[in-house]
């Protein structure tokens, strides 16, 4: 195969295009890669670690849908992978089209609005820290919950459904070659969907940050000169959420409608179309980093994770540590002369 392969435009007109496959193909396969191991062995920890959690507050409920979905987002990673290197037969690039690839775009969605109710949650504890048990609702939270959740399930399936054509070749260069006529408006219509859900979920967290901010600042003027001030450390670390979701999600979102034009409508010339391209996928990266930048979420706001987890890890080293200790006795009642074995 060639570095440039020729394509057709999804609107079905046969005027040729060509691309360099080369990054696609060898470096973002590589750092997905990474992204697969880093993100799989995390976000299991974390499972395992919530498994032990009882779901007693909203946040919580939050965290734990968040990092389902985050490993759902992760089992996707090994099919592009294969795809996008060019290791898998027309069947699998297909496969990908189909399902894995909706499967991504359907948690990605899911996290970004698990993000929202967490910064509300969190909004709601920096600026009403005694009146939080009131707010508190698992119920309400499991309900929430479960109706984002079919929401966007129902949202995608479409899109595997309508994603029906037969591949014509083994090498099936742009999703929207499998997708039918309608296939293609309802992508295009959910795409539009899903930036609704993106930008209120940003405009949320601005707004709670920024009174987040005002508060803290506020807090910190009143206890200015009286010595609380490392509290004020603890509480900035509530900033986390706004900088994942800054880093993850917002540069995606500034290139994702262009990108879908160019999938769905004939509009722009071949060189504007490779260029999206390029930065649709390096901005799809930083989304799926998401998936591995979200345990740290974990760790800063949530303290009986941080506890669960430190004790996960006091606990694995303590036939260490006793090994340690029955050495050192050993060499504090002997001799100078004597020579103790390991």
């Amino acid at each position: 195969m060639s570095d440039f392969d020729n394509f057709t435009n999804g609107t079905g007109n046969h005027s040729l295009c060509t691309r360099d496959y080369k990054i696609t193909q060898v470096l973002f396969p590589l750092l997905y890669t990474v992204l697969f191991v880093v993100g799989i062995t995390m976000n299991s920890l974390a499972m395992g670690i919530f498994f032990q959690i009882p779901s007693k507050s909203n946040f919580i409920i939050f965290l734990k849908n968040t990092v389902i979905s985050d490993l759902l987002m992760i089992l996707t990673f090994p099919f592009k992978i294969l795809s996008d290197a060019k290791l898998g037969a027309g069947p699998l690039r297909a496969f990908v089209c189909q399902v894995t690839s909706v499967i991504f775009y359907f948690t990605m969605y899911i996290s970004i609005s698990f993000l929202g109710l967490i910064t509300i949650d969190r909004y709601q504890k920096t600026t009403r820290p005694f009146k939080t048990s009131n707010l508190n609702n698992p119920l309400g939270a499991k309900i929430l919950s479960a109706v984002i959740w079919i929401f966007m399930f129902l949202l995608s399936l479409p899109n595997m459904i309508l994603t029906n054509k037969k591949p014509v070749h083994l090498n099936v260069k742009k999703c929207a070659f499998l997708k039918s006529d309608f296939g293609l408006v309802w992508h295009e219509i959910v795409n539009y969907i899903c930036q609704v859900i993106f930008w209120i979920n940003l405009l949320i967290i601005i707004v709670c940050y920024t009174l987040i901010t005002k508060e803290l600042y506020r807090s910190y003027v009143r206890t200015r000169g009286v010595g609380k001030a490392p509290k004020k450390t603890v509480n900035v670390k509530v900033f986390i959420v706004i900088a994942v979701f800054f880093i993850c999600f917002v540069p995606f979102h500034f290139a994702r409608i262009p990108y879908t034009l160019s999938q769905t409508r004939d509009v722009f010339d071949c060189t504007a179309e490779n260029t999206l391209f390029y930065v649709k996928e390096s901005t799809l990266w930083l989304t799926s980093l998401n998936a591995c930048l979200d345990p740290f979420i974990y760790f800063y706001l949530c303290k009986s994770f941080r506890n669960s987890l430190m004790s996960m890890l006091r606990h694995r080293n303590a036939p260490i540590a006793s090994a340690q200790e029955i050495r050192n006795k050993g060499q504090d009642n002997s001799s100078p002369s004597e020579e103790i074995p390991l």
